[in-house]
């Protein structure tokens, strides 16, 4: 027997409001399978996996008209927006371990009483810096690409990936 879920149902499985389920239906970005005799939605497990795509790519940075365009136009598949959030949260990984290491750095320092040096703290704002800037200009950069493809497709090009831009095209 198929499991299906009733829009409030989803809705508190997912974290997401009613009303946003609602909207993705309106707009035609994730609409439900099926109907209850009543008219009440009613979305299956491979429902859940659109869903997925959906939000995932929005976290990504995608607009919802870009989700759907890429979602309608199977530029990228369900692997790859998985091996993208992998990626991603590998990054921040990193990222945060080498903020913590700078952290412990400068705590061993103050806690025996070693003068902590302006390169130290530099060093470390350095870090904490790459926190914020570093993934929305790997995220830009990545999904310009993203978008030039999909430009590509919509436009009835071949689909085939354009060579990276150059950073004077990218100015």
């Amino acid at each position: 027997m198929k499991r299906h879920w009733k829009v409030g149902d989803l809705a508190k499985l997912t974290g997401l409001t009613v009303r946003t389920l609602r909207y993705y239906d309106q707009i035609g970005l994730f609409s439900p399978s099926a109907q209850t005799d009543s008219g009440h939605r009613l979305y299956s497990e491979p429902d859940l996996s659109r869903l997925h795509q959906i939000l995932s790519l929005k976290e990504l940075g995608l607009s919802l008209e870009e989700i759907g365009s890429v979602l309608t136009g199977g530029q990228i598949s369900p692997l790859e927006i998985v091996h993208l959030q992998i990626d991603r949260i590998k990054e921040q990984i990193r990222r945060q371990q080498k903020l913590l290491e700078q952290l412990g750095h400068v705590s061993k320092l103050m806690q025996g009483k070693t003068q902590v040096t302006v390169e130290d703290f530099t060093d470390l704002l350095q870090a904490m810096q790459m926190g914020f800037e570093k993934p929305v200009i790997e995220r830009q950069a990545s999904w310009e690409q993203h978008l030039d493809r999909l430009g590509d497709f919509l436009a009835g090009g071949s689909g085939i990936p354009k060579s990276p831009k150059s950073e004077e095209d990218k100015q």
